[in-house]
Formats: C-alpha cells, structure tokens, sequence
C-alpha cells in the first residue's frame, strides 16, 4: 500500500481522541501531535448521525491516525476545533496514496 508522501503533509495539527462521555462532560484520550495537510474550505458533510453540516477545516493526515467524531483537533493556527467525520481511503494493489481525511468544525 503506498502511503501519502510525507512531503506534501506540511502542517502539524494536536489530535486529542474522543473516549466517550462522562457526567463531566466529554472525554479526550492523550493527545498527539501528528503531519497533516490542513485546507480551510467552507463543504457540507454529513455527520455520524446522518445531519448536515458545514466543515469549515479539512486535514489529510497518514494512515493509522485514531481520530472519531467528536475528537478535539489543535489547527496549525491554534483554533481548537472538533471532529464531524473521519475516513479512511486505501486502495490496495492500486498506486494511489492511503490516507485519513478528517473533517472538522
């Protein structure tokens, strides 16, 4: 399986996992500070729950990243923001790059 190039992952973004919840609120596994690609564009998505939103942050990041919705994500430009939806794109045999793509808030 080819990886993305770890060139063109120029930015660093914080992860912080989604564990569950809490009767203190949400909670948040260790954070780590992982290579990504971030772009700032306005799309609509659909949430894991089937709603319609708007992402305003997408990040490329290598395969492997643990980030479900709901995860809390550090952008290069210190806006916390949080995870809508996650997928992983992988085409085994094909020379296309894998990846997550992460979309937040």
């Amino acid at each position: 399986m080819v990886r993305v190039p770890a060139a063109l992952l120029r930015h660093r973004v914080t992860v912080a996992p989604y564990i569950g919840d809490t009767a203190y609120g949400p909670a948040y596994g260790p954070e780590q500070t992982v290579r990504a690609l971030v772009a700032a564009a306005v799309r609509q998505v659909r949430r894991s729950d089937g709603r319609e939103t708007v992402s305003t942050a997408q990040v490329i990041a290598a395969p492997g990243l643990s980030c479900p919705p709901g995860s809390r994500v550090t952008l290069p430009d210190g806006r916390v923001t949080t995870v809508l939806s996650t997928a992983d794109h992988s085409a085994p045999g094909l020379p296309v790059p894998a990846c997550v793509e992460v979309m937040c808030e």
